[in-house]
């Protein structure tokens, strides 16, 4: 196996949470667990495949765990492991910048609207 060199921490942790998807799946799990059609309802615009796709990353990476219950009809459930848990703290002030930024652009008289205000953290 080739080692991985990385030149600044960042992007370690972009390795592992980058792109458009996982940071949006991450922040609905940290408030708790969720079925896959629950994360599809808070995401609109991800596909199934690529929704399977990044958790399969995820919990690849020991940031989510994957929960199947033995019944009829199956269920399966995703929530941030122990380890995913120590990216609430970054998670959280990523939503946080986000909600300012809107409120920063609403205020330049831009049309952008925030549907979820974020539960103000201590």
């Amino acid at each position: 196996m080739e080692e991985k060199i990385y030149n600044i921490g960042v992007e370690a942790t972009m390795d592992v949470i980058g792109g458009k998807w996982k940071p949006i799946i991450l922040c609905n799990l940290r408030h708790g667990a969720l079925r896959p059609s629950d994360l599809r309802r808070k995401i609109p615009g991800i596909s199934q495949k690529m929704l399977t796709q990044q958790l399969r990353e995820l919990e690849e990476s020991d940031i989510v765990t994957r929960k199947s219950y033995n019944q009829v009809p199956p269920k399966v459930e995703y929530s941030l492991s122990e380890y995913g848990e120590t990216l609430g703290g970054l998670l959280d002030t990523l939503c946080q910048w986000g909600t300012m930024h809107v409120a920063a652009l609403q205020d330049k008289g831009e049309q952008v609207t925030l549907l979820e205000q974020e539960e103000a953290m201590v």
